[in-house]
């Protein structure tokens, strides 16, 4: 008998197909905002002419904007947004961009709401040994249209880089949810193939190691093997035409359906794990990190597992093959790394790698059980 708990998150709605700036629009009338603070990627907004148009369209309700978030969210970033939204009273966030913007809006909104004006006072928020502390609920929420396909505009987690030990560390509470999301593949063609892609494996690997978690239950399993099986399709087209905007629509939804087990609360396994420290120790993109230790993860847990990692293959459109090897010869297709190798990480970091592993959430819910370091070196010679 199943048993299990689904808590659906605090979205009121996605919106798709429709243009960005028609979309935001329609959501600040919605919410009666008449103070945004737009985060926005900087590419977008010095090389395209998508923000302005977004600017425009919102007039005098446009209280400003903020373009300066780096990969992988550092702190000093999130302070400095914090304090220009905080300087024109915003009563909204509207983020365009990636995933380090989204996160990085996350992160801004429990730093307005707790009085955060400091790099060290993100201590306060941040979780210690998987719990969230006592904090209070921001009430300067977030819209976002997402430019990458890692899915992280539908999750109420954040990972901020504290850069004094290069660790990503996770905030986390309900209301950091964006209230809607808005997917618009036609601002998605601005964002170069390497990282639209690349997101699009870490939406494949939420789905892969959602589907083999030992966690999971069959309405997540609903959503990661149609999401899987959306992107298995969609990614190879969006390679093969990158004006095809309906293979970019396709992949948005995939990563959509991709992270409804996460939000329901499956855990994700070792490659997320491993893929934290990449990102925060060693400046790995997230997409590449998936790319390169999803394969990996797959052999190792493959003893304990291949029940369901043969969903996986049948999802992929390869029944009876096995799955490593399917997601392996997928993620060359597209022109992604495969290997530890190719983004810069060398074997004498695998034991300062293993040790900050074991320290993130996701590596003791692995579903191979993972008891020592040793067992991620192993790992990490399989993606060497």
């Amino acid at each position: 008998m199943h048993r299990g708990r689904v808590v659906f998150g605090a979205m009121d709605e996605v919106v798709f197909g429709h243009p960005a700036a028609e979309a935001i629009s329609e959501q600040l009338d919605r919410l009666g905002s008449r103070r945004a603070f737009l985060m926005v990627s900087g590419t977008l907004n010095r090389q395209t002419d998508e923000i302005d148009r977004i600017r425009k369209s919102l007039g005098p309700r446009c209280a400003g904007i903020f373009d300066a978030m780096p990969a992988h969210t550092p702190r000093e970033a999130v302070i400095a947004a914090t304090n220009a939204a905080r300087a024109v009273d915003a009563d909204l966030i509207v983020t365009v961009g990636g995933g380090s913007i989204t996160d990085g809006a996350k992160a801004v909104q429990l730093c307005l709401a707790n009085g955060i004006d400091t790099v060290e006072g993100i201590d306060r928020i941040r979780v210690v040994k998987g719990v969230a502390p006592e904090m209070v609920a921001p009430t300067v929420r977030q819209i976002s249209v997402p430019t990458t396909i890692a899915g992280g505009e539908f999750s109420a987690i954040a990972g901020v880089t504290n850069r004094r030990t290069n660790v990503k560390e996770m905030l986390r509470h309900p209301l950091v949810m964006p209230r809607a999301t808005m997917l618009d593949p036609a601002i998605t063609v601005h964002t170069p193939e390497w990282l639209f892609l690349s997101t699009g494996i870490r939406a494949v690997d939420h789905c892969v190691e959602a589907i083999c978690s030992r966690e999971t239950h069959p309405f997540a399993d609903a959503q990661s093997v149609k999401g899987l099986s959306m992107l298995a399709q969609a990614l190879p087209r969006v390679k093969a035409d990158p004006s095809d905007l309906d293979a970019r629509m396709d992949a948005q939804i995939g990563t959509w359906l991709s992270m409804g087990a996460l939000a329901m609360g499956v855990p994700m396994g070792a490659s997320h794990g491993i893929g934290y420290v990449l990102g925060s120790a060693f400046d790995v993109p997230h997409g590449y990190t998936s790319c390169v230790m999803l394969p990996a993860v797959m052999r190792w847990n493959r003893p304990d597992n291949a029940d369901r990692q043969a969903l996986v293959a049948s999802a992929m459109g390869h029944p009876g093959a096995d799955a490593a090897d399917v997601l392996d010869q997928f993620i060359r297709a597209l022109g992604m790394p495969r290997s530890l190798k190719e983004v810069g990480v060398a074997p004498e970091h695998f034991d300062r790698i293993a040790e900050q592993a074991m320290a993130t959430p996701w590596v003791p819910r692995n579903p191979r059980r993972i008891e020592s370091p040793a067992q991620i070196h192993e790992i990490l010679l399989l993606a060497a």
